[in-house]
């Protein structure tokens, strides 16, 4: 059994008001990702959550998504899709008992007894049955299972999947949404995933008995506590934190028999625009500008010699432009006066996820006072709640707004 895993599409994500839809980034990936599909003729691909960057995707984003799936029904090759805690599972789940028919299963809320979105598909070793686990919280379990004392992430996972009462003497694969860690360590993060760290752990043991876990989330790529519990990362850097880490591209996994090793082999997928960060003294960027570097790419440029000057920024961005390349974020480390760094170009507020908005908010009420790990799992846990209330699918009552007082009470260690 062959099968493509990748995550953490973000169909729809704006990037320094650049639209990666309109600009036609994720439209170059989906096209690239189909053409490696089609060369390795996989037996089926799986997305692993965050399929678009919000609840309420924006049309062309949904055109996107609707294009790839469609040519990968078209080539018969199944596709195993659950939803991330960026999507609305109602919306992504649209018509899902009927899309099952042409071999495309997208994840459903947990019905009344747990039961989750699952099938099988047969090679000759036997069968593959492939659950689909969209992103998790522990109220959604609570209800789900009729249990109120399910108040943390692991425990849920684990009730969840204990209810499924899979058939392990068989090959299963999970597909999951999850902060998934080793004993509790996590791996360095930050940018567009910044706000993951420290909330909702869910230990790898949880996962015992699935002879392969394909994790979003993280959107770097990188296994959990044993090689079969990985997770994809995401198809292109979001943020410029994000060009640290390895090549891009999905990950081909091919399982043999029961109990046999599981060979995992990353298909790299090259960007439209490379990120790059760029930091030097003026004279020295002007001289590699000259060069005629710069092609096809979406720049952050650190000056460290001197201000930000409109005739400095007109050059560079110019430059850029004439390259085919953008300048998404152009700042200062210098400062004659006060030593504060000038910035130009930075992150609009409205394509900041609620969980940064929130943190920008204590930073600023605090003095600079960076929320600790407690309150950075309050904020998210309230963001969370807030996203699925503006997107429509959840009502705030009482009922949420004490759940926000439970939570914030359990993180000081008290009991009701």
């Amino acid at each position: 059994m062959r099968f493509l895993h990748l995550a953490d599409l973000h169909l729809g994500k704006s990037m320094y008001g650049t639209s990666l839809t309109e600009s036609g980034d994720q439209r170059v990936w989906t096209e690239r990702f189909l053409e490696t599909a089609f060369r390795l003729k996989p037996d089926a691909v799986v997305i692993a959550g965050d399929v678009y960057d919000r609840g309420l995707a924006p049309g062309s984003a949904v055109q996107l998504l609707s294009g790839m799936v469609t040519a990968l029904a078209e080539k018969d090759i199944p596709v195993f899709m659950t939803a991330g805690n960026h999507d609305s599972i109602s919306h992504l789940s649209f018509l899902s008992p009927l899309l099952q028919n042409q071999k495309v299963f997208i994840s459903r809320p947990p019905d009344a007894g747990g039961g989750l979105t699952h099938a099988t598909l047969e090679d000759e070793h036997g069968s593959v049955t492939f659950w689909l686990m969209p992103y998790i919280f522990p109220a959604m379990i609570a209800q789900a299972l009729a249990d109120e004392e399910i108040r943390d992430y692991d425990t849920a996972v684990r009730r969840i999947l204990a209810a499924q009462k899979a058939d392990f003497t068989r090959r299963n694969v999970l597909i999951a949404h999850q902060n998934v860690t080793a004993n509790g360590q996590e791996v360095a993060r930050g940018g567009s995933e910044s706000m993951v760290g420290g909330v909702g752990q869910v230990d790898y043991t949880a996962f015992d008995g699935f002879d392969y876990v394909a994790l979003g989330h993280i959107h770097s790529s990188y296994f959990v506590g044993r090689e079969t519990v990985r997770y994809a990362g995401s198809p292109l850097a979001y943020h410029f934190n994000e060009t640290k880490q390895p090549a891009k591209g999905p990950l081909l996994v091919t399982m043999g028999e029961k109990g046999a090793p599981v060979k995992i082999e990353r298909q790299e997928i090259p960007p439209m625009h490379r990120m790059r960060e760029i930091r030097d003294g003026y004279d020295a960027i002007r001289e590699q500008a000259a060069r005629e570097e710069w092609q096809d790419e979406y720049l952050k440029i650190i000056l460290t010699d001197r201000r930000i000057t409109p005739e400095i920024s007109d050059y560079l961005h110019e430059t850029a432009r004439a390259r085919g390349s953008t300048v998404m974020e152009l700042t200062s480390e210098y400062s004659e006066f006060t030593g504060e760094a000038e910035v130009s170009g930075t992150e609009d507020v409205h394509e900041k996820p609620v969980e940064e908005l929130f943190v920008d908010f204590y930073r600023d009420r605090s003095g600079g006072i960076e929320a600790d790990e407690k309150d950075r799992a309050l904020l998210a846990f309230t963001g969370e709640m807030t996203r699925r209330a503006t997107e429509g699918t959840t009502e705030p009552d009482e009922t949420e707004f004490r759940k926000i007082l439970e939570f914030a009470l359990g993180q000081e260690g008290e009991t009701r």
